[in-house]
């Protein structure tokens, strides 16, 4: 694992290309800029990726999925396409059936469980340096913090404190350290015979708030060469120079000090395949939300009370408004896409994500994967390559939206099921 460590590192350092002046600077953006290949200009046509496999997201995204499903069931469901059908018209025949019966009986009162009605159970993410795990962001952290400080027992340990600094402290908390220590080793470096930049006073006030309290400050000063000193009854980090090696030694994880970050997470995509009854389920976990559960309410209340109070016409400034409010509550979005055989396809993303990735997404799952394929959204507007490098926040695809899946000339592709069978069977018998 401390490999993984320092090939981590060493791609930092490549992608910041060394320059690493100015405090604060982002070295590496969480959504990185388009390659030439993606980017559209004049009239050069989208070229969709020769797959004849299932393509590694859906692939992990399956595998993930299919190992909560074995926990819940281990039924096999049949994916020929005769049984989906079958299957498909038992459920809007027995949909039917209860929309009559349910007019006629009266209303019950009972109360439902009130994680019956999920469209989804939360949002699940991804960590390759850590695990192949698949766990809740909050499962995450936990996570991230044991193994780092796990790592601090191999010979890496100051690689590892950098990264205990960014991931296990907030943001302003760990600037501020990373600030504070990096003027600490640029003393000793510039200045290796300056005795008083060798020692600092551990009740120093700018200590004492930036460094001290800080997690992994101290276990970093430890790798850099400092040891703790008792002089006149005050007690100091003293650091211990090893001549050549060690400034070299101050050099490299002064430069690991600066490329770290928080390691990010990769959404996983929760991949579902569903019938139609399954389908309706459209409430979202508070997962998805960007506030709080009690902040959620009390905007619903208000809006509530604001309807009530107001029955005035609204223009259309006024709704575009009120509909931006709406989607900026989310962090995520549920994409679910619906084939003319009826079977849904369901995945996770985030509000900015591209189009482009949710086109990708649904091309590996398909059976025929070089079909030339269309997506259409709920007010009719056919998805077209203009749309691809747009982000779904700026599409208005928040929070779960529905696309209907259409091929552009169905008589060019075989007759059988739309996606993949080792996908059909992440379907759950009812």
């Amino acid at each position: 694992m401390p490999k993984k460590l320092a090939q981590f590192f060493a791609r930092k350092k490549e992608e910041a290309k060394f320059k690493l002046a100015g405090p604060g600077r982002k070295l590496n953006a969480t959504d990185p800029q388009p390659t030439t290949s993606q980017k559209k200009t004049g009239k050069e046509v989208y070229v969709k990726p020769a797959r004849k496999e299932l393509g590694q997201e859906a692939r992990n995204a399956a595998a993930a999925a299919m190992a909560r499903c074995t926990k819940k069931d281990t039924k096999e469901f049949n994916t020929s396409l005769a049984a989906i059908q079958a299957q498909v018209r038992r459920e809007l025949e027995a949909e039917r059936r209860a929309k009559e019966e349910s007019a006629k009986a009266p209303q019950s009162e009972a109360i439902p469980d009130e994680r019956r009605n999920l469209a989804v159970q939360g949002v699940y993410f991804r960590c390759p340096l850590v695990s192949d795990e698949v766990l809740p962001k909050s499962e995450w952290r936990t996570k991230i913090k044991e193994f780092l400080y796990d790592q601090l027992n191999n010979e890496d340990s100051g690689l590892s404190a950098c990264l205990i600094i960014h991931n296990c402290n907030t943001k302003d908390k760990a600037d501020a350290c990373v600030e504070t220590l990096t003027k600490y080793l640029e003393n000793i470096i510039n200045h290796p015979d300056e005795e008083k930049y060798m020692k600092i006073r551990m009740s120093n006030r700018i200590f004492s708030e930036k460094v001290r309290h800080v997690e992994g400050a101290l276990e970093f000063l430890h790798a850099a060469g400092f040891e703790e000193q008792t002089i006149d009854g005050e007690t100091f980090m003293v650091f211990f120079s090893k001549g050549q090696d060690g400034t070299e030694q101050l050099q490299v994880l002064l430069d690991a000090l600066m490329c770290a970050e928080k390691i990010n997470l990769e959404i996983d995509r929760n991949i579902q395949v569903l019938l139609p009854s399954q389908a309706k389920k459209n409430e979202l976990p508070q997962d998805f939300f960007r506030i709080s559960l009690e902040e959620l309410k009390r905007e619903q209340q208000l809006k509530t009370e604001a309807l009530e109070s107001s029955l005035v016409l609204k223009t259309k400034v006024m709704r575009e408004r009120e509909e931006l409010r709406i989607i900026n509550r989310y962090r995520y979005t549920l994409i679910r896409v619906r084939f003319p055989d009826g079977v849904y396809l369901q995945g996770t993303f985030n509000v900015y994500e591209k189009f482009l990735q949710v086109h990708e997404f649904v091309q590996s799952c398909m059976k025929h994967e070089s079909a030339e394929f269309h997506l259409v959204g709920p007010t009719g507007h056919k998805f077209e390559e203009d749309d691809f490098e747009k982000s779904l926040y700026d599409l208005r695809l928040v929070p779960n939206i529905l696309l209907i899946f259409s091929y552009d000339d169905p008589e060019l592709v075989p007759p059988g099921n739309y996606i993949k069978e080792e996908l059909l069977m992440l379907i759950q018998p009812l």
